[in-house]
């Protein structure tokens, strides 16, 4: 396949990417009151409790900020558990990404040095790309930005070790409780279906 066959292919998958993307943002917008209730508090449930568990394990470990671990788990959980998957995956190479370059930009020019997290972000940024993960180069460059720009006291290398175990923990915690949320939605759905099915049967 030619360059300029692959930069048509390209263009074309995002746009039936918008396009479903805007599909469905409509089908939610019209979906009855009660769906968009129901939805809003599964979404409410999995947020709390994997933010909740996230921030409780860290603090309970004493990585010092706790709170990257809750926000990370607030942005990794999505309405369903294959969307959740999908961001968390995301998170993790991204984090990966993002931690190797402020890693790097901590060793070449250390914390607060704008050209050190400039470099960083646009290494994170291409090298997402180009392992075909674009979805995790944002996620790359915040984590680029908290190890190389939020100030710390202790030592950086301990310091940012400490900040990606509390990304990779939130995000663990999000698809843990975005697994058992999943899990306990299908299975109520059954429940009500099965409850439906036998109330029909005994109808005379």
């Amino acid at each position: 396949m030619s360059e300029t066959d692959s930069r048509t292919e390209t263009e074309r998958r995002t746009t039936r990417l918008r396009r479903a993307q805007s599909m469905l943002d409509r089908m939610f917008r019209t979906m009855p009151l009660g769906g968009r209730v129901r939805t809003g508090a599964f979404m409410a449930l999995k947020t709390v409790l994997a933010a909740s568990v996230a921030y409780g394990i860290g603090h309970a470990l004493h990585t010092g900020q706790a709170f990257w671990a809750a926000i990370s788990a607030i942005a990794v959980i999505q309405p369903h558990f294959g969307d959740t998957r999908g961001a968390g995956r995301d998170r993790i190479l991204g984090t990966a990404f993002g931690g190797v370059a402020g890693l790097l930009g901590l060793w070449v020019g250390g914390g607060g040095d704008l050209l050190s997290f400039a470099v960083g972000l646009g290494v994170v940024t291409i090298a997402c790309w180009t392992a075909n993960a674009g979805a995790a180069a944002r996620v790359g460059g915040i984590t680029a930005a908290i190890l190389l720009l939020v100030p710390s006291d202790g030592p950086l290398w301990e310091t940012a070790l400490y900040r990606l175990g509390e990304v990779l923990l939130g995000t663990a915690c999000a698809l843990g409780i975005g697994w058992l949320v999943a899990f306990a939605e299908e299975r109520a759905d059954e429940n009500k279906k099965k409850e439906e099915d036998d109330a029909s049967h005994t109808t005379p």
